[in-house]
């Protein structure tokens, strides 16, 4: 491969209402651990800013609260490189477009990298000016430890 590897993870979310947090606390989790090929970023999830961000990664993950029903805390992995995100899984955004809009936005616009995995972290409570729940606290550093080991495998491959 010639040129650098580029490769980021995106933590979404709005620090100030409760478990919405939790994409930017996997962000901030990660900063200081991931390495160094690899950006650590973070967006409040406005999808144009969002396809911004995507825009000459060769590898991206993205974490986002989302509300499936499932425990608080379950953590999914959504390989998204291929495929939409499933209908059932509803990622949680204060805009009118959520995050299965904007991939879906980014891949008609050839924005969307070819690796693309989205880790939607189930969440319960969105009270603003609250913190994160116990359960889903508890799925931060799991799925920072997650990421870590797939930026090592993918940038890997992608250097050799």
């Amino acid at each position: 491969m010639t040129g650098p590897v580029r490769l980021a993870v995106i933590g979404i979310g709005n620090p100030r209402r409760g478990d919405d947090a939790v994409g930017r606390e996997v962000a901030r989790w990660l900063r200081g651990r991931a390495p160094q090929r690899a950006r650590v970023l973070d967006t409040d999830g406005e999808p144009a800013s969002l396809i911004a961000l995507l825009d000459g990664l060769a590898a991206v993950w993205i974490v986002d609260a989302c509300r499936s029903g499932a425990r608080a805390g379950a953590i999914r992995r959504l390989d998204v490189s291929a495929t939409a995100l499933p209908s059932e899984l509803t990622t949680v955004s204060t805009h009118g477009l959520g995050l299965a809009e904007a991939i879906e936005l980014a891949r008609a616009i050839d924005r969307l990298p070819p690796h693309c995995v989205v880790y939607a972290i189930e969440a319960s409570a969105f009270d603003h000016g609250s913190s994160l729940t116990p359960d889903v606290a508890a799925a931060v550093a799991e799925t920072g430890r997650r990421i870590l080991a797939e930026i090592s495998a993918v940038g890997a491959r992608l250097e050799g």
